[in-house]
């Protein structure tokens, strides 16, 4: 199989060489493509200890396990010896034993760094030796147009000028809007510039802020800081530091989210001060106290309640003054164990790579498969384009307001928040949430009364009376779901701060099944480390007929193209093809029939069993035949005992996302969050909403 091989190279020092690396690695990713990396020397930096920092970014949120580069003291000896073609054949081995035939291969050449003046002549020879297309990666540092050409062009020509086959384009890394007199660094494309043809600009980055902010742990290590209370220190992360020595009423200002505070550890003010705002939901990150002064325990008793609200304190040695000039010199590199940092660099860059041009890659490989990265690009790119309105109930869940604010920077869905504005507006402004006017904030107690009555008219076969009514309009769930039931909102995500049957009941009551679909059921998408998996039904129905499973799989087979996912239905029973015998196994086998008469052009098999349906080598034993053993992509269970139990044993077992439970089958869409979902799975469930609100409205 043919392999495409790009190779990235700095145009001098200081141009984030491997973040753009691992951040082409992630494009590939995103797109469904089949992609390598390969570092041929490490670099560490002072201090670095480990596994090489580049291959381990690559490695975090990723199956890819790339292999470990040549050690730098190893091919300084091949330098030293005059050996640089026994250290090219070294490096071929090396390159030909780690990645996978078929791929798109990101080799990171050297970067630009005092002591290594054989960077670029090593780049240039590992280049040639791995026939690879150049990607030049460089950043403006306030240069100007011109300026920025020309410094562009004398480093291309080190690999033999932008006219060259072999150099393909340029990335331009940490831009900032405005500069160069432009708004964007696209626009040099509509100039008489170098970036055209042959020589393209392949991606432009901006800088962002928040993918700077270190852990508090991290800081305190740097600090060499004692731990006084550990707090959230894990997690937090310092956005800004300030030296508080001044009066409490002078300093107030300062305490604000993210902020390191560092006071002499005798101002025992300033340090109840820090406690008030913690205690106020003011998510500081970390207070220091300096001077080797250790709080006594009646202080720390006295702001326990702080304490016990995740405020981190540390104590140095040094004095404040001393250790904010120490802070100077902190080194901003991501630790290789940062793990939310590193994706959220990995996606930041990956977004701002062409994606005509990573596609291109396409020519070369075989079927794409839908890995978790290429998953969550699709879902979150398909949202985009669809401008839907989703409801959050839950609005004054502090999750639920980041992610609103981030689907509103995005522009993956509108939002609306419930609940009291005043509320909301303090929460995000103490754990320092920005929302701007694509978020709408609700007050239910201003709208329940216009929902009473339409709520009565739906549920008149039952007798519902306006006092029933309003008593469950209380719930801001069943008032989002009325909400939904009446075109006000696209579809309503719930479950952060609530059981499932909280956010589903209300959805089964009031909003009725689609004219296609006689039940409602569920699927969750499984995001293994290599693929995303389709299971359903493992919430709704306890113990389907026959018909009702058949009608299960075909939603869902339905559900996963709908999300690009190539529908491979397998029907799960404890037995394989007709050897079983049983009522389990014999209704699992009528509901394959029924479901593949009504759906032929769908590839639907069973009863399998699950390593039948998962592993193609138990699939050439048990069921030689099948086109969809060993293949499968959606597993429909035959109870909700079994399908609830697997996906839960998966999830945690193996440590799996799952986004779910979606329901199917139902005229608007309503879907579930798990109480520990994080902010990310969250975005992502809003994004399905609004994807599946798509959906809906194209089959009335």
């Amino acid at each position: 199989m043919p392999i495409n091989v790009l190779m990235t190279v700095p145009t001098g020092p200081g141009v984030g060489l491997t973040s753009v690396s691992v951040g082409l690695v992630r494009a590939l990713e995103q797109q469904g493509l089949k992609a390598s990396f390969f570092k041929p020397i490490a670099q560490p930096q002072p201090g670095d200890k480990g596994p090489d920092k580049s291959t381990a970014m690559v490695a975090q949120g990723s199956t890819l396990r790339p292999a470990e580069p040549i050690p730098l003291h190893e091919a300084e000896r091949y330098l030293y010896n005059d050996n640089i073609d026994e250290l090219m054949e070294e490096i071929v081995g090396r390159f030909q034993a780690s990645v996978e035939p078929g791929s798109t291969v990101i080799v990171e050449g050297l970067a630009q760094i005092a002591g290594h003046p054989y960077a670029t002549r090593l780049n240039k020879a590992i280049a040639r030796t791995l026939d690879a297309g150049l990607v030049l990666v460089t950043a403006p540092n306030k240069m100007k147009v011109n300026e920025l050409e020309h410094h562009v062009e004398i480093a291309a020509g080190s690999y033999g000028g932008i006219k060259a086959d072999d150099v393909i384009g340029c990335i331009l890394n940490k831009t900032t809007p405005g500069s160069l007199g432009m708004k964007s660094y696209g626009d040099l494309f509509a100039q008489k510039s170098i970036f055209k043809r042959n020589f393209s600009l392949l991606g432009q980055i901006p800088s962002a802020e928040e993918l700077t902010y270190p852990r508090v742990k991290d800081v305190a290590e740097f600090l060499g800081a004692s731990i006084v209370n550990a707090g959230e220190m894990d997690t937090r992360r310092v956005q800004s530091y300030t030296l508080c020595a001044r009066g409490v009423e002078n300093m107030l200002e300062a305490l604000r989210p993210g902020v390191l505070v560092f006071t002499p550890g005798d101002r025992t003010d300033i340090i109840m001060a820090t406690a008030i705002a913690a205690l106020n939901d003011i998510k500081i990150a970390a207070l220091v106290v300096t001077g080797g002064y250790q709080p006594s325990e009646a202080l720390m008793s006295l702001c326990g309640k702080a304490m016990a609200k995740g405020l981190p304190v540390l104590s140095v040695g040094s004095n404040s003054w001393e250790t904010v000039i120490n802070m100077q010199s902190f080194n901003q590199e991501i630790p290789t164990d940062d793990k939310e940092r590193v994706l959220m660099v990995k996606e930041h860059i990956a977004r701002c790579i062409d994606h005509d041009w990573v596609n291109s890659f396409a020519l070369n490989q075989d079927e794409r498969k839908l890995s978790p990265p290429a998953f969550r690009f699709r879902l979150i790119e398909l949202a985009k384009s669809l401008d839907k309105h989703i409801l959050l109930p839950e609005g004054e869940e502090v999750r639920v307001i980041q992610a609103a604010s981030i689907c509103a920077e995005r522009g993956i869905a509108r939002c609306t928040l419930l609940g009291d504005k005043t509320e909301i507006l303090r929460i995000a402004q103490n754990n320092g949430i920005e929302l701007n006017d694509a978020v709408n904030i609700l007050d239910p107690n201003k709208v329940r009364e216009r929902y009473i009555a339409p709520m009565v008219e739906l549920r008149k076969s039952r007798s519902l009376t306006d006092i029933v009514a309003r008593e469950q309009l209380a719930d801001d769930v069943v008032l989002g779901t009325m909400m939904l039931q009446v075109g006000d909102v696209d579809g309503l995500v719930s479950g952060a701060a609530h059981p499932t049957a909280n956010t589903i009941r209300p959805a089964l009551q009031l909003i009725k099944t689609t004219p296609d679909s006689s039940l409602v059921s569920s699927v969750f998408f499984m995001c293994l480390p290599d693929q995303v998996l389709v299971y359903g039904d493992c919430v709704i129905n306890p113990d389907p007929t026959a018909e009702q499973l058949a009608e299960i799989a075909i939603q869902s087979a339905d559900s996963a193209a709908a999300f690009g996912i190539t529908p491979k239905v397998a029907m799960i029973s404890y037995s394989t093809g007709g050897r079983g015998a049983g009522n389990d196994v014999d209704k699992v086998r009528k509901a394959t029939s029924i479901a593949q008469k009504l759906r032929p052009d769908l590839l639907i098999d069973g009863p399998l069993q699950y390593d039948a349906a998962i592993m193609e080598s138990v699939a050439k034993r048990k069921a030689p035949n099948s086109k969809v053993a060993g293949k499968a992509t959606v597993f429909v269970f035959p109870d909700l005992n079994t399908g609830n139990t697997t996906y839960k044993a998966v999830q945690r077992s193996a440590d799996v996302v799952s986004i779910g439970p979606m329901l199917q089958g139902i005229k608007k869409p309503v879907n579930d969050l798990s109480r520990n979902a994080s902010v990310d799975d969250i975005v992502h469930t809003i994004a399905v909403t609004a994807i599946q609100a798509d959906s809906n409205d194209r089959k009335r």
